[in-house]
């Protein structure tokens, strides 16, 4: 009796063992993987910005794969882009408050709204609420040159942009 006990545990110490293992999420192994972009402002903010990397592979933005016209997008791939700054910003006019933000676009033809959102933690753009949102923007986008096969984002110190396939977009910061 003691013999089956103790299989019966080991067997279901095992099964927990190897789903909590199949549960962990090693994003460098995505087909879209984890990437940071990190920079200082010139008035000395730091900024991060954690995102998943997606590929054009043949693909056609706004036909095949994200941004498509007029739809809220998460700006990268696998759960929303996080934008964090260590001290208050200035982003166009409008003051954003030190911390964590997912950041989601809009795209309408060449106008783009950017979107600071309270949630930072959040899986894609599914469970996204307006009434989250920190502050919007409205800027535009330009032709890359060259075109970005995968989506990047780079911080300098008067701006955070992100180039993916033929469009460019920067956001003035300070």
């Amino acid at each position: 009796m003691k013999k089956i006990v103790a299989i019966a545990l080991f067997a279901g110490a095992l099964m927990v063992s190897a789903n909590t293992n199949a549960q962990t999420d090693d994003k460098a192994k995505r087909a879209s993987p984890q990437v940071v972009a990190t920079g200082k402002l010139s008035s000395g903010a730091k900024v991060k910005v954690d995102y998943s990397q997606p590929a054009l592979k043949g693909r056609t933005i706004g036909k095949d794969l994200e941004p498509m016209d007029g739809k809220l997008w998460r700006t990268g791939a696998n759960e929303a882009t996080v934008l964090e700054t260590d001290q208050d910003i200035m982003v166009m006019d409008q003051k954003l408050p030190a911390g964590k933000y997912a950041l989601f676009t809009i795209f309408n033809g060449d106008d783009v709204t950017v979107i600071f959102n309270k949630t930072a933690k959040q899986w894609g753009a599914y469970d996204y609420k307006e009434a989250d949102d920190a502050i919007r923007v409205k800027t535009k986008a330009t032709v890359a040159s060259p075109a970005a096969e995968k989506l990047t984002f780079k911080v300098s110190t008067n701006s955070i942009g992100f180039t993916w396939g033929n469009k460019k977009v920067d956001i003035p910061v300070k």
